[in-house]
């Protein structure tokens, strides 16, 4: 399916496509998605098996800003609408308990359900040409990358998919912050661009970290968001370290750093890493699927600061590392 500029005229006919059981790729601010109509199983049905993805592992419903969010959630606690006041639309996903007129399989079987409202106008106008919710993850395969442009959606999930919208690269870059709200508090499932301080300034009081009784949520297994080269964290230090115990020319190797290593020998490709949070997370993706295309044997990260701000892109490296 090949790309489509996300005119009026273009937007209205994706919307078609989701209102006749189809799946649509559109932008949002964090990452590209993979649509389906979230009342329709069958559509669901179809995300599940484009991206290869497990039958128990739930997708995010996106809903316009004007939806009455209890069409969806069978509680609506009063600290999902101080968060929903402060930061929505955006980069903000919560979780709550769903109404059961919802299908159970964008839960992944479970009693809660995802809820977001993204920021990006070309998201917008497609929810309203809609009319309703549509269950979108990220529109890659199963673990790996998430893409950031039409291109990289298209590479991944285009032979799937009726209508790719593009709407320009993602201006975030990484996914949306979770927080699940099903149990009576807040807890932090999925660090993102909102961070721990901020959730915790609008609903004065702690954010908890999952445990083992948290509803399962969108990128929360351990190993998720990876190139299909092995990738790898690793101080500066550690990356000199490595470097001078290693020949270049036996191991291709890439590099992703915040300064230029030692390169002794031929077989080393290196990418600049942004030394900014923002800048980082917003390319963070784009050099990784760009690495991953250099025909090396291993990605060497950097390892990031772990400071809070640093919080979200500090998780997808981890999971996406071996």
């Amino acid at each position: 399916m090949a790309i489509q500029p996300a005119t009026t005229e273009n937007i209205n006919r994706a919307a078609q496509k989701l209102r006749s059981g189809e799946l649509v790729i559109f932008p949002t601010e964090t990452v590209y998605g993979v649509g389906a109509d979230a009342r329709n199983t069958e559509a669901i049905a179809k995300i599940y098996k484009a991206k290869g993805r497990p039958q128990d592992h739930p997708v995010i419903v996106h809903l316009a800003k004007e939806t009455d969010v209890r069409e969806w959630a069978a509680e609506w606690p009063p600290m999902a609408q101080r968060l929903v006041d402060m930061f929505w639309p955006g980069p903000l996903t919560l979780i709550v308990k769903r109404n059961l007129q919802i299908p159970a399989t964008v839960s992944g079987g479970q009693d809660t359900i995802g809820l977001r409202c993204p920021s990006h106008p070309v998201a917008q106008a497609l929810l309203h040409s809609f009319g309703g919710g549509i269950a979108a993850p990220s529109a890659n395969r199963f673990g790996r990358i998430s893409p950031t442009t039409a291109a990289h959606a298209e590479s991944e999930l285009g032979r799937y998919v009726e209508c790719i919208l593009n709407g320009g690269a993602s201006a975030i870059g990484i996914e949306s912050t979770i927080v699940d709200l099903s149990r009576g508090y807040p807890v932090l499932l999925r660090p993102g661009q909102i961070s721990r301080v901020a959730l915790q300034e609008v609903l004065s009081e702690p954010i908890r970290t999952a445990d083992a009784q948290a509803p399962r949520a969108s990128g929360m297994l351990e190993s998720h968001y990876a190139p299909k080269t092995p990738m790898y964290l690793l101080s500066a230090a550690d990356i000199t370290k490595k470097l001078q115990s290693l020949s270049a020319r036996q191991t291709p190797l890439a590099i992703y750093s915040h300064s230029l290593p030692a390169l002794d020998g031929q077989g080393l490709t290196w990418k600049a890493a942004p030394v900014n949070v923002v800048a980082y997370a917003h390319d963070l993706y784009a050099d990784l699927r760009q690495l991953d295309q250099q025909g090396c044997k291993q990605i060497w990260v950097e390892a990031v600061p772990q400071s809070i701000e640093w919080q979200g892109v500090a998780d997808r490296l981890f999971r996406a590392s071996r």
